[in-house]
């Protein structure tokens, strides 16, 4: 869906019979500026904006905004989920060992590997949750 046309975090939540609150509002606005962020990032970037903003309701309402498709997560490190706004343009994630850069590859990588699971295995791979691990062309030229 064009941006432009893409209903509001209001018309959303009012759709499912809930309130907008400056908090929702909030969380999504980091999510949307950061890119790909934890929800501690998420947090802090919460809280420079509103003050006494608690982690729980940044983990619920993270939960509320990827329920309703406004964002979605991937697990990125052996920690916290790493959430972003899901794009007309899914994404495979690749994560730097090293440096902890993260970089994006299309989806379309990963079709014949999907396709081969699925008929060797009969097992449906879930791509958009994809997060491939290396090193980063910086750090390969760097090497310390």
């Amino acid at each position: 869906m064009a941006a432009d046309t893409a209903p509001s975090l209001a018309d959303v939540l009012r759709a499912r019979g809930l309130r907008l609150t400056a908090q929702r509002q909030l969380v999504l606005e980091a999510v949307q500026r950061l890119g790909h962020a934890t929800p501690e990032q998420v947090h802090q970037a919460v809280c420079a904006t509103a003050a006494g903003v608690n982690i729980t309701t940044i983990y619920r309402t993270l939960e509320l905004l990827e329920g309703l498709g406004l964002v979605t997560h991937t697990h990125l490190s052996h920690g916290a989920p790493t959430y972003h706004v899901p794009g007309e343009r899914s994404h495979l994630h690749l994560v730097c060992h090293r440096c902890g850069a993260i970089d994006e590859a299309p989806l379309s990588l990963m079709g014949p590997l999907a396709e081969q699971l699925l008929a060797e295995r009969g097992f449906r791979l879930d791509i958009g949750h994809m997060a491939l691990f290396g090193t980063c062309a910086d750090c390969a030229e760097h090497p310390s």
